[in-house]
């Protein structure tokens, strides 16, 4: 492969470097050519060139480049269409696709189509986030719930969906339709940093216009605090053990299906301190089959096991029958970690200058798996009531958990009676 010099070196202060390309060259309007072959340019410039003015008129050379713009902009509009949420970059876009149109009349269909699309799926955007909004505006604590409501007609779990297929089924409903929304570019526009060589200013985390990643995780924490609740909830130990038997079947469905992130988040809400310290509600659990769930969840090792069990789901999905076993769910957490340090860990330019195509491949290659996994339909009936439980019902705070927790099975030392106190005088108004 030819050498190029480094790309910083081609640079002096005043932002092109004499010394390289001495021979004849002539600069115009930020566009510099040898010979009458342009050599570099600002992209800005490089636009600027393509667009019609009084003295300068490129007709011939848009009826040539059209189609590969129209192409280009259809491929953009269908991959990364968040990104025209920034009324910027909508009014760039509808300025060329205007540009195009009146240049060739033959396109005017294409662009027609192309413009639909892509406000049919901001518009779908916006409903979703109205929906997410409506949900988290209608929860409240669920110890606000149990002090104007006797425990007695509180509903839990089992009473709404007593069989743990159908409910690990729901789970994945509800993560198919989060993973759904999250966009390619919601990665890059949560990772990029500003590139030192670039003198722009501005930088992708200022045009940030979604957050379904910062939702989908917000989805994960409510899971485990639901099942933390559910366990803490009962007042009797035999419904407490019931209960968590019962989540450990979801979280064992959840791993058959390929849904890792509702069975980390199930793994989680069990191992949050209020409920790993009810020693007594415990010992009437048939631990078991728990002790599997978290073996192929540990963390030891990068996630080994858990990593494993990803790779055979992605490769049953590449060679399935069904839908079902399409399924692939990661555990997003460790996902989005991921991206993350391959991000940070790996520099953006060779030091030559370059472009460091290589991380830009893995990046790229982990975030398109991603997009296939997620456009999975749900095979599974979905239950409005079922879901609406998991989506809507109040679940317990932090402190609400151990109090819960304190009042299921008492304080084991001096520091658990002063929290027990403390929480019992500021959460009911007890002493």
């Amino acid at each position: 492969m030819p050498q190029t010099p480094p790309f910083s070196a081609m640079f002096d202060s005043s932002g092109y470097n004499r010394n390289l390309y001495q021979s004849a060259e002539d600069s115009c309007g930020g566009l510099y050519y040898h010979d009458n072959n342009l050599l570099s340019g600002s992209l800005e410039a490089l636009i600027q060139h393509l667009v019609p003015n009084v003295d300068y008129y490129p007709d011939n050379q848009m009826r040539k480049i059209a189609p590969k713009i129209l192409q280009l902009l259809t491929e953009w509009t269908e991959t990364f269409p968040y990104d025209f949420r920034d009324e910027r970059m909508m009014r760039n876009l509808k300025d060329l696709a205007h540009r195009i149109t009146s240049g060739e009349e033959t396109y005017r269909k294409n662009v027609q189509q192309m413009m639909q699309c892509l406000i049919r799926k901001l518009a779908a955007l916006s409903q979703y986030e109205e929906v997410l909004a409506k949900i988290s505006s209608s929860t409240t604590d669920r110890l606000t719930v149990l002090k104007t409501k006797p425990q007695s007609i509180q509903r839990d779990i089992i009473t709404v969906c007593s069989d743990p297929y159908t409910l690990a089924q729901q789970l994945t409903h509800i993560e198919l339709e989060r993973l759904n929304y999250i966009g390619p570019e919601e990665f890059v526009q949560a990772f990029v940093q500003k590139d030192p060589l670039d003198n722009d200013k501005s930088c992708f985390s200022e045009r940030k216009k979604t957050r379904n990643l910062e939702a989908y995780v917000e989805w994960f924490n409510r899971l485990s605090y639901l099942v933390a609740t559910e366990i803490c909830m009962p007042v009797k130990k035999k419904h407490r053990a019931r209960i968590i038997e019962y989540f450990i079947d979801v979280a064992r469905e959840c791993f058959n299906i390929g849904n890792f992130n509702s069975l980390m988040a199930i793994i989680s809400g069990m191992n949050m301190s209020p409920v790993s310290r009810l020693k007594k509600t415990w010992a009437k659990v048939k631990t078991a089959k728990f002790d599997v769930l978290e073996h192929q969840m540990d963390p030891s090792s990068n996630f080994y096991n858990y990593r494993t069990a990803l790779r055979g789901a992605a490769q049953r999905s590449l060679t399935a029958h069904s839908s079902r076993e399409k399924i692939v769910i990661p555990f997003f957490s460790l996902l989005i970690k991921d991206i993350y340090f391959l991000n940070e860990g790996c520099a953006n330019r060779l030091p030559n200058g370059h472009v460091n195509f290589e991380k830009f491949w893995e990046l790229a290659k982990q975030v398109s798996e991603f997009m296939t996994w997620k456009q999975v339909e749900c095979p599974f009936e979905r239950d409005r009531k079922i879901l609406q439980y998991l989506l809507t019902v109040p679940v317990f705070s932090e402190d609400a958990l151990y109090l819960a927790s304190y009042e299921s099975e008492g304080p084991e030392n001096h520091i658990e009676k002063d929290r027990w106190k403390s929480l019992r005088s500021s959460l009911l108004g007890r002493v």
